[in-house]
C-alpha cells in the first residue's frame, strides 16, 4: 500500500511519492504535469499490477482449462466487479470493456442506434462535447436518417435549460448524449436532473465520464443513466482500456458490435448465435493486462477516497482561478458554479501553442490547441486555448510554477 494511503488525511507530498514519473526533470527543471486530463500519470501499483500478470500469471482468459489461464481469467473478471461497485451498477453484467471512451460511444452508435433508432428520430448532444460524443452520432445520421440536435450552453459554460425544452419539444428525441464533464471548460453537467428530464420525455441518457469519473464518486443508479462510459488512462491505469456501463435491458436487446470468439453462443457455416451480455460485446483476445492495470488504478483511488480527493482539487482550482485571474490580459474560460479540476485560457497576443511551448521549457506541462472539441471553440468564438488540469498528485507550488511561467511568457511577447 502506498505510504499516503496509511494517513488520515490527504497527504500529496506521499502520493507524489506514488508516481515514478513524477521524479524527473524537464530540461532541467522540476517536472510540473498539468496535463491529467489528456492522460494521468501512473502510480507504482498500477505498474507493479501490470508486471505481475506478464511475470507470474498470463494467460488467455475464458479459453483455457488450465491452472494458468484459469487463475488469469480469475483477476480479469474481479476487474468487471470491481468495475460494477465503483460505478454501483445493479450488475457485473453491465460493464463492458472495450479499448476506450471513443470505442464505447461507436459501439452503443453502432449496435443501439442501429437497432433501436428509426429514420427521423433525434439524437441532442451539446455545444460542449468531445469530438468522441459527436462524430459517432454523424456518423448514425448519415447512414441510417436520424437527425443530430446541438443544445446550447450558456456564456458561463452550462446547459442551456430552455434550449434543451426547445430541442425535445417535438417528442422525437430518443437519446440525450452529452458529458458529465467538460474536458475544456471543467463544468459539471447536472446529470440527475438530465437524465429525469430525458427519461420524462421518452428518452433515453448517455454520459461521457470520462473527466468525471476522476474527480467525484459515480454513482450510475442514482443518476438513473442508460449508459456511461469513461476510460482507463485517464483514470491512472493504462491506455487500451476503457468502460461501457448500460442498464441490463437495454444490452439484452442490443445486437452484436464485433463478431469472432468469445462473442458468440454457437456457430455452424449457417448461422450464429450470440452469448449474452457483458460477452456479447467483447469479441477476440481482450486487453488483458490493461484490465487488471484499471482494475489497481479503481483500488488506488477508492484507497484515497473520493471525499479527500474532491477537497484537494477543489482547492487547487479555487487557488488556480484566483492565481491566473490577477495575470492581465490573460482570459479564463467558462464560469460554472459546479466545476472541476480544468482550466482553459487564452492570453492576448499569445498563441495557445506559443503558450504551452515556452512554459515547457520551464518544465511545465499543459496541452494547447482545439482539445478535440472544435465545435466549442467555434461557440467560445476562439480557435484554440491552452488548458491546464489537475490530478491527485498536483500541488499549489505547481500552481504557483504555473503562474509564474505565464508571467515569463507575458515578457517574452511584451
Amino acid at each position: 500500500m502506498s505510504a499516503a494511503l496509511k494517513t488520515d488525511s490527504f497527504d500529496v507530498a506521499a502520493i507524489r511519492n506514488d508516481f515514478p514519473i513524477l521524479s524527473q526533470t524537464v530540461h532541467g527543471k522540476k517536472f510540473v504535469y498539468l496535463d491529467s486530463g489528456a492522460s494521468a500519470q501512473k502510480p507504482r501499483a498500477v505498474i507493479d499490477a501490470m508486471v505481475h500478470v506478464m511475470e507470474a500469471q498470463y494467460a488467455n482468459v475464458h479459453r483455457g482449462l488450465h491452472w494458468m489461464s484459469e487463475r488469469t481469467s480469475d483477476a480479469y473478471e474481479a476487474v468487471r466487479d470491481k468495475t460494477a461497485k465503483f460505478l454501483n451498477a445493479a450488475g457485473r453484467d453491465e460493464i463492458i470493456f472495450t479499448r476506450n471512451a471513443t470505442e464505447s460511444i461507436n459501439l452503443i452508435a453502432y449496435t443501439y442506434g442501429r437497432a433501436s433508432l428509426q429514420p427521423g428520430d433525434a439524437i441532442v448532444v451539446s455545444e460542449m462535447e468531445h469530438h468522441a460524443n459527436i462524430v459517432p452520432w454523424q456518423m448514425l445520421r448519415d447512414s441510417h436518417g436520424v437527425e443530430l440536435r446541438i443544445v446550447k450552453i450558456t456564456d458561463a459554460g452550462e446547459v442551456d435549460f430552455a434550449s434543451l425544452e426547445e430541442k425535445f419539444a417535438d417528442g422525437k428525441v430518443k437519446l440525450l448524449a452529452v458529458t458529465h464533464m467538460s474536458n475544456v471548460l471543467g463544468t459539471y453537467t447536472p446529470v440527475e436532473r438530465l437524465a429525469k428530464f430525458a427519461h420524462q420525455r421518452g428518452a433515453k441518457i448517455l454520459l461521457d465520464g470520462c473527466q468525471a469519473v476522476v474527480h467525484r464518486q459515480v454513482d450510475v443508479q442514482a443518476i438513473d443513466a442508460d449508459f456511461y462510459v469513461f476510460s482507463g488512462h485517464k483514470l491512472y491505469g493504462p491506455t487500451g482500456i476503457g468502460v461501457l456501463y448500460a442498464k441490463r435491458e437495454i444490452l439484452e436487446a442490443m445486437p452484436p458490435f464485433l463478431g469472432g470468439g468469445d462473442m458468440i453462443s454457437s456457430v455452424t457455416y449457417e448461422r450464429s448465435s450470440w452469448a449474452k451480455p457483458p460477452y456479447r460485446f467483447e469479441a477476440g483476445t481482450p486487453a488483458i493486462i490493461e484490465t487488471i492495470g484499471l482494475g489497481a488504478a479503481i483500488d488506488y483511488v477508492e484507497a484515497i477516497g473520493f471525499p479527500a480527493i474532491a477537497v484537494h482539487e477543489r482547492a487547487l482550482t479555487d487557488h488556480a482561478l484566483a492565481v491566473l485571474s490577477n495575470i492581465g490580459g490573460l482570459h479564463i474560460l467558462g464560469s460554472a458554479q459546479d466545476r472541476g479540476g480544468v482550466i482553459s485560457f487564452t492570453m492576448d497576443d499569445v498563441h495557445a501553442h506559443d503558450i504551452a511551448t515556452l512554459l515547457d521549457r520551464q518544465g511545465i506541462a499543459v496541452r494547447a490547441g482545439h482539445h478535440c472539441a472544435e465545435p466549442l471553440m467555434g461557440r467560445l468564438g476562439v480557435t484554440s486555448t491552452a488548458r491546464a488540469s489537475f490530478g491527485v498528485y498536483t500541488t499549489m507550488e505547481d500552481i504557483d510554477a504555473l503562474a509564474a511561467g505565464l508571467l515569463r511568457v507575458k515578457q517574452v511577447f511584451a
